[in-house]
């Protein structure tokens, strides 16, 4: 006799309340959770042969995950930060059939305990203030959706959001009166406001009002809509973006990095806002970063400014007499004329 398919209701189970309701994890976290179990089962069914009507509990071993992960990785070319994705919902899952199904305790512990895979540190893609200039001159601002991509990559600039962050922003985020600031929804839910300086202001101002978004009623509606008056997605941010990039290099080849995403124009605000001189404190509740650590890496990457530092910390203590003579004068013909005095 067949045993029940009990896996599909379990799955149902985390997704559906578990984690919207016990553990409140963001929308975001429930699609990216649901997008590993969906490519679980296409998996399960194409590789192991196994139908998601027939999937059971006791399938889900140590072995089967491992040969998952590495199907990711070698078959659908994923990277390791990816690979590690998928892994941290199952393993939520697993903790969470731990008190569901204590018959398999083990089972699920065994899970667990399949260790994050350490890759290479991947590059910070930033660009100079002229890259940035350029890519946002690309939109064409005669027509709406140009100012929209315009403004919307404007802002994202200045207040060095994710991509997520700028497509869950609402009209009423924004506080048009000075000083102007953006209200931002991050990870986990934590909001930031982040001051925005007034050329940006403006256009944002400008953008609202030739876009009827003006009045309290239109508050909860998406700052930046797409044709249809949805929230645009990150992947429609992106194509925004690619556009523009894409754009640019053939007005300006070579101006711009090889690499450049969505990411490229948060890591070129806390580069600009570093390289201006503003404190690593400043910048990290400007990111919305969690950790100091994290916001460091700009410092790490900058060797300009370590030579500029170097350069202002530096005080000479190699003795005179270890410099030839004619090197202390600085000029080899008044040197040779000395020694005949």
């Amino acid at each position: 006799m067949k045993k029940a398919a009990d896996f599909p209701y379990y799955v149902s189970k985390f997704l559906a309340r578990y984690l919207p309701g016990e553990a409140g994890a963001s929308p975001n976290t429930i699609l990216s959770y649901r997008d590993t179990f969906l490519l679980f089962i296409k998996y399960c069914k194409s590789q192991e042969n196994t139908p998601p009507e027939e999937m059971t509990l006791e399938l889900l071993t140590r072995e089967l995950v491992c040969a998952f992960l590495s199907w990711l990785e070698n078959e659908r070319n994923c990277s390791v930060s990816t690979r590690n994705q998928r892994l941290a919902a199952l393993h939520s899952f697993c903790r969470f059939m731990q008190t569901e199904d204590v018959m398999r305790l083990n089972q699920y512990q065994l899970v667990i305990s399949i260790p994050k895979k350490r890759g290479k540190s991947g590059t910070v893609n930033y660009m100079s203030p002229d890259g940035v200039r350029l890519i946002l001159e690309q939109p064409d601002a005669r027509k709406m959706s140009g100012r929209r991509d315009m403004v919307l990559l404007s802002l994202m600039y200045d207040s060095g959001a994710r991509v997520q962050e700028m497509a869950d922003i609402s009209v009423g985020d924004f506080r048009a009166e000075p000083p102007a600031t953006i209200k931002i929804t991050g990870k986990g839910g934590k909001t930031r406001i982040v001051p925005l300086m007034e050329p940006t202001a403006t256009i944002v101002r400008r953008y609202i009002s030739d876009a009827g978004l003006t009045g309290s009623s239109k508050h909860s509606y998406p700052l930046f809509p797409n044709r249809h008056g949805e929230r645009l997605t990150r992947a429609g941010i992106k194509y925004i973006l690619d556009k523009c990039v894409e754009s640019a290099r053939k007005k300006n080849p070579g101006a711009l990095p090889d690499v450049i995403s969505p990411h490229s124009l948060r890591h070129s605000k806390a580069m600009h806002l570093l390289q201006a001189g503003v404190n690593l404190v400043y910048i990290r509740d400007i990111l919305g970063h969690a950790d100091l650590k994290t916001t460091e890496i700009y410092a790490r990457i900058d060797g300009e400014m370590k030579r500029k530092a170097l350069e202002e910390a530096f005080t000479n203590t190699v003795p005179s007499a270890a410099v030839p003579l004619w090197q202390q004068d600085g000029k080899l013909l008044n040197w040779l004329q000395s020694l005949g005095r």
